[in-house]
This record gives structure tokens, C-alpha cells and sequence, in this order.
């Protein structure tokens, strides 16, 4: 708190910081678009500077040695499956406890098992999992991985959601009750409806962790036709580890989707991630 007063008393200092953390984040990906579109004799030349000359045609060759367009499919069925099942989910949990509040021991509970859910690693039951989906015969296979995914993202944005329903004018449910409404209608016509903005930006967190997610991909998925993008670029680096040029545009093609996603929804993504702090 001391650090932060100071801080306000001095904005120059206070730019500076964040100007350091900005250049951070930035120049890393300056540098890989820039070698994006180096030559690959350029790079060892050449490695952090503006390139001079362009080479686009990486990008192609990147897409057809990758073979992009199936592994960019692939991917898009693990994001929709696992938004369908998760956002679903979540947000009827969140609905149960932030609005329903069926009990005031039971809430606490839930919200501490999920709290747990949150914090344990994947490493430690990566293997037993490993043991069970071997025997449900759900290895290597688009809803395994899809189960895996809505369980680990579930716990997240069943607190996101929560906190914003939190804020709902209860007066609204209220008065629904009394017109006759369900939990299910309830829940459907006036809950999601208000709540869009938070649904939002967890469909967007849920997808990016997804589409980013390397661990249980790479273990539960050992057939090359279904595999996702994060462990088909492992699998294109180490191949071409020697051409830093493909590798590149390799990279920049896997993040750009969901950049465009963030780029198209920031203002609605901001709204639903801070809203739940913020009273009414």
C-alpha cells in the first residue's frame, strides 16, 4: 500500500514502470513477427532488427508442412466442444449459488471444493487420470479431452460468473417467483440475459486456455490426425528446429486467432472481468 501511494504521488514514475513492462511483452513479438518474415539465411545475420527483405511465403509453407488447416480444425472442436459443456455448467452453478443460496453451509463448501480444484497442479493426477481414461476408453479422443478441459476451466468461470450475478437487483427474481417463474426460467430469461457480459469474457478465457493448453494434449492425444495446434507446434519445432523463419510464422499463425477474438471483444471482455468487483 506505501509502494502504491508513492507511486501517485509520482505519475512520471509511475509511466516509466509501465512503459518497462509494456516494452516486456511488446518487443518479444516484435521480434517474432519480424523473423516471421526473414529469410531464413537473414535470421543468423540478422536475428532482433527490422528485416531486409521480406519473405511472406513462410507463412505457406509453414500452413502446408504443418498442415494447418486439419490442425486448425482440430482445435476448433476442442474450444466449441468444451465452451458447450463448460459455459453451460458454470453458469448454472454460479446461478445456484450466487442467486438460489439453496444453503448457507452448503455455498461455502462448494466454493471451497472448487476453490481446491483450482489449486491442486495437473502434474499430480495427470497419471491416475491417464489410468481411468484408458479404461473408459476416452484416450485419444475429441470428448476426453473435451471432459478434461470443461474440468479444469469450470472452477474459474463458475467464480467469474458468480461474482457478476452477485450483483443482479434481486427484486428481479423476486418478482418473477412470485409470477410463477422456475429456477430453469429464472435462470434462463433473466440471469443470462443480464449476466452476457460475464459469459463472455469466460467463454473467451475458457477458449484461449484451451487452444494454448500443451500438457494433457500432448498425453492423452497420440494420433497425428487429432491432434491440436500447441502440440502440432511442439512437434513442427523440433522438426524444423534449424529454420527459426518457419518456426516463427508457425507461432504467429497458432496466437493470431485468438488475438483477433480479443481484439473484436476487448471492451465487453474488460466489462465482464471487473464487474464482479465493482457494486451496483
Amino acid at each position: 500500500m506505501f509502494f502504491i501511494s508513492r507511486l501517485k504521488k509520482f505519475p512520471i514514475a509511475n509511466h516509466v514502470i509501465l512503459s518497462i513492462l509494456a516494452l516486456i511483452i511488446i518487443l518479444p513479438v516484435t521480434i517474432l513477427l519480424f523473423n516471421s518474415v526473414k529469410p531464413k539465411a537473414e535470421i543468423g545475420i540478422n536475428p532482433l532488427g527490422f528485416p531486409h527483405e521480406m519473405r511472406f511465403q513462410n507463412y505457406s509453407d509453414a500452413f502446408v508442412k504443418a498442415n494447418y488447416a486439419k490442425v486448425f480444425f482440430n482445435s476448433f472442436i476442442l474450444v466449441v466442444g468444451t465452451l458447450f459443456l463448460c459455459i453451460p455448467l458454470s453458469g448454472a452453478a454460479a446461478f445456484s449459488l450466487a442467486v438460489m443460496k439453496s444453503g448457507k453451509r452448503i455455498t461455502p463448501l462448494v466454493g471451497l471444493y472448487l476453490l481446491v480444484g483450482l489449486s491442486i497442479p495437473a502434474q499430480l493426477y495427470i497419471l491416475p487420470l491417464f489410468i481411468l481414461w484408458k479404461f473408459l476408453h476416452l484416450n485419444n479422443s475429441f470428448l476426453g479431452l473435451i471432459i478434461i478441459y470443461t474440468a479444469l476451466n469450470a472452477p474459474f468461470a463458475v467464480f467469474l460468473i458468480r461474482s457478476y450475478m452477485l450483483q443482479l437487483p434481486q427484486e428481479l427474481f423476486e418478482a418473477a417467483r412470485i409470477e410463477g417463474a422456475s429456477n430453469i426460467q429464472l435462470f434462463i430469461k433473466i440471469a443470462v440475459p443480464l449476466s452476457w457480459p460475464v459469459f463472455l469474457t469466460s467463454g473467451l478465457i475458457v477458449a484461449l486456455a484451451v487452444w494454448n493448453e500443451f500438457l494433457f494434449a500432448v498425453t492423452f492425444i497420440y494420433d497425428d490426425s487429432i491432434k491440436p495446434i500447441s502440440t502440432i507446434l511442439f512437434a513442427f519445432s523440433d522438426r524444423f528446429k534449424n529454420d527459426y523463419a518457419l518456426i516463427s510464422a508457425s507461432a504467429v499463425m497458432m496466437a493470431l486467432p485468438m488475438i483477433i477474438l480479443f481484439v473484436l471483444f476487448q471492451r465487453n471482455f474488460i466489462v465482464g472481468l471487473t464487474s464482479g468487483s465493482m457494486k451496483s
